[in-house]
């Protein structure tokens, strides 16, 4: 069993579609709002772009 990048991939929002659902089904918002927030952070980083969404609510 792989255990060495689980880690990293929980904290980060790629660009793959599902992500992208997921984020915005939990934070109640659209897939391209959560990619716009993601290029607004400047990261892919989960926490960075959850902080900008909120932000923007």
């Amino acid at each position: 069993m792989a255990t060495r990048g689980t880690k990293v991939e929980r904290n980060s929002v790629s660009e793959q579609p599902h992500e992208l659902a997921y984020e915005a089904k939990k934070e109640g918002t659209t897939a391209k709002t959560v990619e716009a927030a993601k290029k607004s952070a400047g990261s892919n980083q989960r926490k960075a772009v959850e902080s900008k969404l909120t932000g923007k609510k």
